[in-house]
This record gives structure tokens, C-alpha cells and sequence, in this order.
């Protein structure tokens, strides 16, 4: 089973076991139509968390320095595939099939046998019933998993950009998108021990953004601060992004994802039921968007006593990842609340950090790790989950994810190598990793900046 544990396989998301047993008398269509609205929905809106790999990467290389543009652009990509195959050659089978209460199995992952013999030409009755019975194909539900594991990785990329090697990080995505991630899923999505317990995170704010914050946290600390970040007193050093409008284009990129990420969760379009929860969690996930920005922006201008456009896109992103643990909550003013909430959040979480010398370029810490814990504790403060739960579901995540990042960062510190040499660091990741620049017009003297 795949997530769809959650909901019926051809209908009912907004609900939970009640629904879950009633759910058949939703349907509308029939079995073999509502199998084609429910394969559609993983398709499109798995299409559309795809597109989230391109706003990480814009989001990603406005934020960094030129001399570390290519670079980026690089790891993102290279992630996008390292996480594809490696969900497709282990990490799928250990998150869904045949979950005990804390691991699936090891094995590829194929389509359902009754599918293969329909494309091969059996279009017996029996056959179509087996096809249609499971509610969606079994690809189409692969293909919706898969790009929820390149979001935790692409967070871990914002955050040690421009002083970890290529290689190394490539490593680290193998394990977290092969093994780390696949093992926590399990224990919700997959049906595992957090699942039996009733921890609800609907699309992910703790299983996807805050294990992709954890890893990202536990690599900022153990690869350190750029060069020259803080200076002996600890005050901080400004290093701005190169290209702000590029930044803003990855947020705007992101935010429409976002609406397969969360809409596509509803697991189902088969039903009057389903497209009305759909729309619902549409319009949640945009409203706390929103609010994330204005409070992002009005709290920065309290602290700061001016607008930072950096900290309003945090604030969407913040707003975004803080609803998705609950988008379907159907008081669309408790949305709104949530994502505000985030907003302010990522504003007071970013300055704290660099008290602590904890680098992190993009703000991917704040925006994901904080504002993921707080979504999915807000579904148990609006009553949409028991927050004692919710709090075991993150502690336990937080400290499965913790301590294997750890573990293995630190091999591959003291293996291979994490960080650039203090020489590489200045002449930048694009000229010394890649051998190319991002921006060759502006000649030598930029790439040193």
C-alpha cells in the first residue's frame, strides 16, 4: 500500500476511517472512470512537484553568489535524477510495500501484473476489474511519491551551498533519498507505527520539509560557515545573492507547485467528494502563502524598520510548507492563520541562526525545518490530530533523521571530504568544480566577490 492507506482508493481525502468505509457511496462514475480521473491526478500533479526542482534551483542560484551559480544549477538537477533512481531502486519498496511497523522491503518497484497483461492485450473482463479495482495505476502513484523525495534533498542543497564539494553532497543525496527518507515515510504514509498512533501530516510538513530542514541542519553544522561569514566577534558578514529576480522567480515557480504538492495529496479525483476537497486545499494553500508574505513583510519592517525582499519570499515559503501538514482544514481563516504564523516565524528564526553561526544561504532551515514543525503542530492545536502525536511524530523524526545525517555527513567528512579548499572557496565552486562560469562576461574580477 501507498500512502492511500489514508484515504479510499477512489475517493474521500478530506477524512479518515469514518470516511474511509463510507467512501464507495461517494462515486459518482464508474470504477474504470473514476481509475482515470484518480491516475490523471497523480500524473498532472505529480508533473507539477516536478516543476518544483526548477524553483529550487532558480530560488537557489539567486540567492548564492555568481561564482557558485553553475554549480547550484548542477546539484539540482543531479539531485532531481539521483532521487528518481534511487527511490525507483530501493527507496519505494522500503516506504510502502509490505511495511512492518518500521520498514518495507528492499526491491525494484514494477507495474501490478493484471496492468502489464492489459497493455499486452488481455482485456478480459477479469483483467479490466483487477486494473480498476486497485482505484489508480500503480505507475502513476510511483511517479507522485518520486518527486516528493527530491524536495527534502533540494532543501539540504540551499542550505550548505557554496563551501560543500559536488561529489560528497551527490553522496549524501544517495543515502537520504535511497534510505533516510524512505524509512521515516514508512512510519506514516507507509502504514508504520506513527500511522497506527494517528499522526496526520497530510502532504508532508514534517515527513518531506522538515527532514529535508533536519538534514539540512545537521550539514550546516558539522561542513561549517562559509569563509568569512562571521568575523572573530561573531558578527555576521553580508553576502547577498547574486540575482534577485531569479530568487523571486524560483518562489513564484515554487508556489505553483505547491498546489500539486498539497492538491495532489487529496490521493483521489473520483469523486464530487474529492474535487471538493481539492478545492478547498487549493485555496488554503494559497491563502497561506499569502499571509506568509505580509507577515513577513510586517515583521521585518518592525525589527528592521524596512522591507527585505529575501525575508517576504522566506515568508511564502514558509507559509506554504506550514500548511501543508493540515491544508485541509476547511475554516479557510485558520489557514490564513497558519500561514501568517510561518511568515513571522521564518523572520525570527533566520537572525537566530546566524547568532549561532549557523550558515545557511537560502534560508532553507527557517523556511522548512521551523515552519514544518509549527504546521504540523498546528493541526493538532485546530483539532485536525492529537497534538501529544503530532509531537512524538516530530520528535521522532527529528531524531531518526538527526542522527543518521549526522552519520553519515561525518564519514564523508572524514572519508572523502566535505568542504572546497579556502583557495577554492574564493575562486567559487563554478571555476574550481566545474571548470565554467555561470556569468563568463563579467570576467574574472565578479567570480571573486
Amino acid at each position: 500500500m501507498t500512502r492511500l492507506w489514508k484515504n479510499t482508493l477512489a475517493g474521500g481525502g478530506l477524512a479518515g476511517a469514518a470516511l474511509l468505509a463510507a467512501a464507495p457511496a461517494h462515486a459518482a462514475v464508474s470504477e474504470e472512470t473514476a481509475f482515470v480521473f484518480n491516475s490523471f491526478s497523480f500524473l498532472v500533479h505529480g508533473a507539477l512537484v516536478m516543476w518544483m526542482a526548477a524553483g529550487f534551483a532558480m530560488l537557489e542560484s539567486g540567492m548564492v553568489r555568481s561564482k557558485n551559480t553553475a554549480a547550484i544549477c548542477l546539484k539540482n538537477i543531479a539531485l532531481y535524477s539521483t532521487a528518481g533512481l534511487l527511490y525507483y531502486l530501493i527507496g519505494y519498496s522500503l516506504m510502502y510495500v509490505d511495511v512492518g511497523s518500521f520498514i518495507g522491503t528492499l526491491g525494484l518497484y514494477n507495474p501490478a501484473g493484471p496492468e502489464l497483461d492489459l497493455i499486452n492485450g488481455d482485456s478480459s473482463e477479469a483483467t479490466l476489474s483487477a486494473v480498476t479495482g486497485a482505484g489508480y495505476a500503480s505507475m502513476s502513484d510511483w511517479f507522485f511519491q518520486m518527486v516528493f523525495v527530491a524536495t527534502a534533498a533540494s532543501i539540504v542543497s540551499g542550505t550548505v551551498a557554496e563551501r560543500i564539494k559536488v561529489w560528497p553532497f551527490m553522496l549524501f543525496v544517495v543515502v537520504l533519498t535511497g534510505i533516510l527518507y524512505p524509512i521515516q515515510g514508512s512510519w506514516t504514509w507507509g502504514g508504520g507505527w506513527l500511522a497506527e498512533m494517528g499522526f496526520a501530516d497530510f502532504a508532508g510538513s514534517t515527513i518531506v520539509h522538515s527532514v529535508g530542514g533536519w538534514a539540512a541542519l545537521t550539514g550546516a553544522l558539522i561542513v561549517g560557515p562559509r569563509a568569512g561569514k562571521y568575523d572573530a566577534q561573531g558578527n555576521v558578514r553580508p553576502m547577498p545573492g547574486a540575482n534577485l529576480p531569479l530568487a523571486t522567480l524560483g518562489t513564484f515557480v515554487l508556489w505553483l507547485g505547491w498546489f500539486g504538492f498539497n492538491g495532489g495529496s487529496q490521493l483521489a479525483l473520483g469523486s464530487a467528494l474529492d474535487v471538493a476537497a481539492m478545492a478547498i486545499v487549493y485555496v488554503n494553500t494559497n491563502l497561506a502563502a499569502a499571509a506568509g508574505v505580509v507577515a513577513a513583510m510586517v515583521t521585518t519592517q518592525l525589527i528592521y524598520k524596512k522591507l527585505d525582499l529575501t525575508m517576504a519570499l522566506n515568508g511564502a515559503i514558509a507559509g506554504l510548507v506550514s500548511i501543508t501538514a493540515g491544508p485541509d482544514v476547511q475554516n479557510h481563516l485558520i489557514a490564513l492563520i497558519i500561514g501568517a504564523i510561518g511568515g513571522v516565524l521564518v523572520v525570527l528564526a533566520i537572525p537566530m541562526l546566524d547568532k549561532v553561526k549557523i550558515d545557511d544561504v537560502v534560508g532553507a532551515i527557517s523556511a522548512h525545518l521551523v515552519a514544518g514543525i509549527w504546521g504540523t503542530l498546528a493541526v493538532g492545536i485546530f483539532g485536525g490530530g492529537d497534538i501529544v502525536v503530532q509531537v512524538i511524530g516530530i520528535v521522532a523524526i527529528g531524531a531518526f533523521v538527526t542522527v543518521t545525517s549526522a552519520i553519515v555527513w561525518l564519514a564523508l567528512k572524514y572519508t572523502v571530504g566535505l568542504r572546497l579548499s579556502d583557495e577554492d572557496e574564493v575562486s567559487g565552486l563554478d571555476r574550481t568544480e566545474l571548470g565554467l562560469e555561470a556569468y563568463p562576461e563579467f570576467g574574472r574580477g565578479s567570480q571573486l566577490v
